[in-house]
């Protein structure tokens, strides 16, 4: 399984391929984009400018690009706004042209409609169907693999159970069709109490993200005993404030996942600290070496959680079936 880290800016590109991310995926949002529709009709859900978060103009692109040929790790640029107006249709083609010329192959994309556009201009890039659409079961992934896809990304409420049977009906049924199909499943960071597909927060400067009000997930008999404890009080941070796997953790899911299909790993980061998402590579990295090592998956777990979890987890999973 390869790792597919968030990239928030150029500048992290590098020292993450060091750190060991096979790919990653990134925002492209141009400035002439935010001045004509700014905050309410967004390209990719996610239109912030205070911190690292997307690419905002074609020269840091083009610097990008420049570091994709020498490192070899691709980038897929994300559009991921779940519809978008006729008018901007011919606008975002443009743009994929653009990108296209630059060296960007792959784009993940939540928007049937802009699937079948590009499909209907001739406009040949590879199509990642992002987890902001919401497959739910294998019919729907069937339909969507009929589209010339390369990869399907899961959403973050699917079980690994529902994700081995979707892979299964897919590879069953459309393998002639789609080819080699590629699948994609949350691993790291941003367990979000939403379904994307269904989230109306605007994930921008001015307003707070819905996604980062405090909650805390538990069976309704726990809750009496636990309410005077804080969640943070329970982490077990380190000095530097950091804990791999905090805000959503599937580790102890890899030997399900690879046994389910999973083709890559989606370490979520855009806007992340650039030395936690460093440490979270290195971190899934050594879990994916330890995996091959294992014989079974309690083996694994055994390993995994000694050595990267030796005060314990933040049991904030993402996988507990």
């Amino acid at each position: 399984m390869k790792i597919v880290a968030g990239l928030g800016s150029v500048d992290e590109y590098i020292r993450y391929c060091e750190a060991g991310a096979d790919e990653f995926f990134c925002g492209y949002v141009p400035y002439k984009w935010t001045k004509k529709y700014g905050t309410m009709m967004t390209l990719n859900r996610r239109e912030v400018l205070c911190c690292n978060v997307q690419i905002g103009g074609e020269e840091e692109l083009e610097i990008l690009a420049s570091m994709i040929h020498v490192y070899q790790k691709p980038v897929h640029l994300t559009f991921n706004s779940l519809y978008y107006l006729p008018e901007q249709y011919p606008l975002i083609g443009q743009m994929i042209s653009n990108c296209l010329e630059m060296g960007f192959r792959s784009y993940i994309i939540a928007d049937p409609a802009l699937i079948l556009y590009l499909h209907e201009q001739g406009i040949n890039c590879e199509i990642h169907l992002s987890g902001e659409l919401g497959e739910m079961n294998s019919g729907v992934a069937e339909t969507f693999a009929e589209m010339k896809l390369k990869r399907i990304i899961f959403h973050r409420k699917n079980s690994t159970a529902d994700m081995q049977a979707v892979i299964e009906a897919v590879e069953r049924n459309q393998c002639s069709k789609a080819g080699q199909m590629e699948y994609e499943a949350f691993v790291l960071n941003e367990l979000c109490q939403f379904s994307g597909s269904f989230c109306n927060s605007l994930h921008c400067d001015e307003l707070g993200h819905l996604c980062r009000v405090p909650y805390r997930l538990e069976p309704e008999e726990r809750r009496e005993r636990a309410e005077d404890r804080s969640t943070s009080e329970q982490l077990p941070w380190a000095e530097d404030g950091y804990l791999c796997g905090a805000t959503g953790c599937g580790l102890c899911a890899l030997y399900r996942l690879r046994e389910a299909g999973i083709t890559h790993l989606k370490l979520v980061g855009r806007g992340n600290y650039a030395d936690y998402m460093e440490r979270d590579i290195c971190n899934l990295k050594r879990a994916l070496t330890l995996l091959e090592e294992s014989g079974s998956e309690a083996d694994y777990r055994e390993k995994m959680k000694r050595e990267l979890f030796p005060k314990g987890c933040s049991g904030n999973c993402y996988y507990r079936e």
